[in-house]
């Protein structure tokens, strides 16, 4: 019983310590050449991505564009949060 216990507590422990460490992503729009830092991409049909600019809060759908997948320290230095 104890062992189980032990083991549950283990995985929920992983599951949280994995979430916490997300992912950070700069994209730049190839045609206007603006830059905008996200922590979540979806990829849309024809090659779009939308996702929720960290800086106005607002969502982007972008057709061409360059993703690169940055670290914390970076994107807190282009972000505001």
């Amino acid at each position: 019983m104890k062992r189980k216990l032990f083991i549950v507590a283990l995985s929920i422990f992983v599951l949280l310590g994995i979430s916490a460490c997300g992912s950070y992503y700069m994209v730049k729009d190839i045609q206007s050449d603006k830059t905008f830092f996200t922590k979540e991409i979806e990829k849309e049909k024809g090659g779009a991505v939308r996702f929720k600019d960290a800086n106005t809060g607002s969502t982007v759908t972008i057709q061409n564009s360059a993703v690169k997948e940055i670290n914390k320290e970076e994107f807190k230095a282009n972000t505001a949060k």
